[in-house]
This record gives C-alpha cells, sequence and structure tokens, in this order.
C-alpha cells in the first residue's frame, strides 16, 4: 500500500502570495511553486501518493506588496539611529541641523564589465562612478585564457581588470573556474580522454586559483553543473566535488559558489530548480567538501513572477548559506519601458528578502547596443530607461539627495539608515566654523529594536 503524505502548502513554500488580476504573478506561478517542491519528492520515492490539504490564496495589491517590501527592507537592511548633540557641558543642544551622506553601502549592487572599459574612458568613468563591485563577463574564463591546448596561458587581460577594479576600490568576484558545459569549456577538450581531461581540468584549476589568490572575493567554481554534467559524465559522479576541495585547499579564505540559471526566473525548468540546487548542496557535502559554500543565483529574466522569486529564495534559504544574485538581467522582449519596469520591481523584490546578500547585474557596456541581454547606456553612454531604474534606485538606497534632520529640545534626532559608512555634517551657531564633521557606521544589530545612539560634543 503507497505511503500516505499529506503537506500544507503555506508550510511547504513559506507562503506564496498572488494579487488578482494576475499581478504580480498568476494561481500557474503558484503552481509552478508548488510543484517543484513536490517533484523533488516524487523523484526519490515514486510510489507515494501527495495530498495536499490547506491550500489558501490570498489576493494582494500593488500597494500591499510594496508594503510589505517596505517592512522588510526596514526589518533587514536597516539600523535605528539616534543622535545627541550636546555642549561641553552636556546640555542638549537643540536646534543643531545634522547634515548625513553615505559613503559606502554595506548591501553590495554591482555590475559586470569587460575589457572595454581598459580603452573606453568615458566607459571607465561611467562605471567607477556608480559601482563598489563588479565581475568580469568573459575574460577569466578559460576559453579566454587558454584558448590553444599548446599555447601559453594568458591573464594579461584579466590581470589589467583586476589592477583597474583595485585602483577604482572596486571589489570583484571571480568567474569563472571550469563550466558543466562542454562546450563553454575549451573546444581543445572535445576529445579528451578521461586521463587527459582530469590532466587539465585539474591544471586550470591550480593556475587560476594560485595566480589570484585572495584577490577575488568569491570565486564561481563549477559554472552550471546541474543544468550540464559533463564533467560528472567523464570524470565520475565525484568530479565537481573533487574540483570545489581543490580550489578550497589552493585559496580557503575565499567564498566558493555554486551559480545557476533559473532556479528563480521560472518553475518550468526543473533541473536547476531549488530543491534540486538544494540536492546539489547535499551532494557536495556528501561527497567530502566541507568548506565555504555559496549559492549563486544567475537571475536571467525574461518572464516575472515576484512570488515565485520569493518562495524560491525561502526554499534555498533553508540550506543556511550565503545567497548572492550573480548575474541579474531582464530581457527586452516588450519593450525598454517594460524592460526597466521589470527591472526595478525584481531588484526591490531581491533587495526586500533577508536571505540575499548581493546583487550583481550582468549588464556590461557593448558597441552598438550588443550587450548580453540588457543595456544600462547607449554608445555615447548615457543612461538608457534601465540606467535609469539603476541610479534610482542606487540613489534611493545611498541617500544620494542627502538626508538631514533638526535636533528636539533634547537634543535627539532619530531616523532609520540603511546599513553602510557615513559622514555627518552638525551645523549649529555655537560651533566654531559652523560645522563639525562625524564619521560613523551603522552595521546589524544583535536584536532588530536595538537603536544606536551617537553622541557629538559641540
Amino acid at each position: 500500500m503507497p505511503e500516505m503524505l499529506r503537506f500544507s502548502f503555506l508550510g511547504i513554500l513559506g507562503g506564496v502570495a498572488v494579487a488578482g488580476g494576475g499581478w504580480p504573478g498568476s494561481f500557474y506561478d503558484i503552481l509552478f511553486c508548488f510543484l517543484f517542491c513536490f517533484n523533488f519528492q516524487t523523484d526519490q520515492n515514486p510510489t507515494s501518493d501527495i495530498w495536499i490539504s490547506s491550500v489558501s490564496l490570498q489576493p494582494f495589491t500593488h500597494e500591499e506588496w510594496k508594503s510589505h517590501q517596505d517592512q522588510s527592507v526596514e526589518k533587514v537592511r536597516k539600523g535605528k539611529v539616534k543622535f545627541q548633540v550636546v555642549d561641553e557641558r552636556g546640555r542638549s543642544v537643540s536646534n543643531a541641523t545634522i547634515s548625513i551622506k553615505q559613503t559606502r553601502p554595506q548591501f553590495p549592487l554591482g555590475n559586470v564589465m569587460n575589457a572595454y572599459i581598459l580603452k573606453k574612458p568615458a566607459y571607465a568613468k561611467w562605471f567607477s562612478s556608480r559601482f563598489k563591485y563588479t565581475v568580469f563577463e568573459n575574460e577569466l574564463k578559460w576559453t579566454a585564457t587558454e584558448p590553444q591546448r599548446h599555447g601559453s596561458i594568458n591573464y594579461t587581460i584579466p590581470d589589467a581588470m583586476l589592477n583597474f577594479s583595485k585602483s577604482h576600490g572596486l571589489i570583484a568576484r571571480g568567474h569563472t573556474v571550469l563550466w558543466g558545459s562542454q562546450q563553454s569549456n575549451p573546444q581543445w577538450l572535445a576529445n579528451f580522454t578521461r586521463e587527459e581531461l582530469w590532466e587539465a581540468a585539474n591544471s586550470r584549476v591550480n593556475s587560476v586559483m594560485n595566480r589570484y589568490k585572495e584577490q577575488f572575493m568569491h570565486w564561481d567554481v563549477v559554472n552550471e553543473n546541474l543544468h550540464f554534467p559533463w564533467l560528472e559524465d567523464i570524470l565520475g559522479e565525484n568530479a565537481s566535488t573533487t574540483f570545489y576541495i581543490k580550489a578550497n585547499e589552493i585559496d580557503p579564505k575565499t567564498l566558493l559558489f555554486l551559480n545557476e540559471y533559473f532556479t528563480i526566473e521560472k518553475g518550468s525548468d526543473k533541473k536547476p530548480s531549488p530543491w534540486k540546487y538544494l540536492q546539489k548542496i547535499w551532494e557536495l557535502r556528501k561527497q567530502g567538501y566541507n568548506g565555504h559554500l555559496g549559492i549563486g543565483l544567475q537571475s536571467h529574466f525574461s518572464e516575472m513572477s515576484l512570488p515565485y522569486i520569493r518562495a524560491s529564495i525561502d526554499v534555498l534559504n533553508s540550506a543556511k548559506l550565503p545567497i548572492w544574485v550573480t548575474e541579474l538581467d531582464v530581457a527586452n522582449d516588450t519593450g525598454p519601458l517594460r524592460q526597466a519596469k521589470d527591472l526595478e520591481q525584481i531588484l526591490r523584490e531581491l533587495h526586500a528578502h533577508e536571505a540575499v546578500q548581493g546583487i550583481m547585474m550582468w549588464s556590461g557596456w557593448n558597441l552598438h547596443g550588443a550587450c548580453y541581454r540588457m543595456c544600462l547606456t547607449d554608445d555615447d553612454f548615457k543612461n538608457l530607461a534601465t540606467g535609469d531604474v539603476v541610479d534610482k534606485i542606487m540613489a534611493e538606497w545611498s541617500y544620494a539627495a542627502g538626508l538631514q534632520g533638526i535636533t528636539k529640545a533634547d537634543g535627539y534626532f532619530d531616523t532609520s539608515l540603511f546599513y553602510g559608512e557615513y559622514e555627518a555634517n552638525i551645523i549649529h551657531p555655537k560651533l566654531p566654523g559652523n560645522a563639525n564633521l562625524q564619521k560613523f557606521k551603522v552595521v546589524p544589530y544583535k536584536k532588530a529594536q536595538d537603536v544606536v545612539i551617537f553622541k557629538i560634543c559641540v
């Protein structure tokens, strides 16, 4: 007699909400979300019958959905801060103006760059004036550094890009050591024997990981190995695990990532579903990789379902590993204004999720709009609609327009600030020169209700 299983829908997904009128998802999004959870279960035990009970669909309006995002941002991205201004005798100073400027955000929002940045000053200026985090588009891939079997390994371009990054205060991710797809690795590997492929892949790991040891904050080690098990097919089921172990031995301080597409973009591709992703993590651990590990979500969107995004990340968060969005872009299938609107909604949804630790966009500039899928500027580095969205959001998260407050009778001014590094100017007639510069950081507190108080003497 088959085993009878009964699950609560909300218990599995942690809550999935859609609005009437099909926004921001639809009933079919709910079914996709639900089915990917149970596809994993039934794949493991096909004799099980799954019974569904307590399914509840709660409609949300645009305003209610945004309100939930705002509440989440206040909880997970901001800290409550109080400024107290006192004089030299400890007496409260009222009507002091406090002007606050963010100098570095804690939440990373970065963008991919390519080798054009080395020879296009306008590109370099546009990019470095906005971003603090980056990743190289193709220049570190095996196909780029070793295109010929018997040719020399050439790191000239990625070396120059890394130097550019350092000189402009950019922190970079490493992408990618190996690839799960045969077509995305050097073509000269195509007819290798098992022994030859082991030797070549090990040589690649040794070469790139040793050259850039502790130079990148992350490394994608075997890219897209849920979609493409070519290395496992040739080298055996432990292939990916072996390369993660080796990469960690060489560079133990750098966080190593899995990196997949269509995990949060849509539910119709079962290979990289959230449950399959968790299964891959468990597989790596079972096969002996116990080092640092991160979850990379490429996030190449053509269609958008905010409920599916949220539910998928909820599932992945059960692994309690760092989650980064690594290659975010939105296809221009329905016009530039819709593309920009979707990009903004996705950015806000990702930023509001407590599990997401950073976002990298995949929008490297190319001539005549030949970006991978999404451009932010034209050829003259004037913003497109998507670029305006990015500037708008970065300005909002960094208080680019400035933030001011005036102390009350008790000398206090209180507010909530995004986590990051700041400067504050205190202006009051009692001050010599009428200004007092203070530097401070706002970081996550032990308890969400904690308030940090800065006492400033004037």
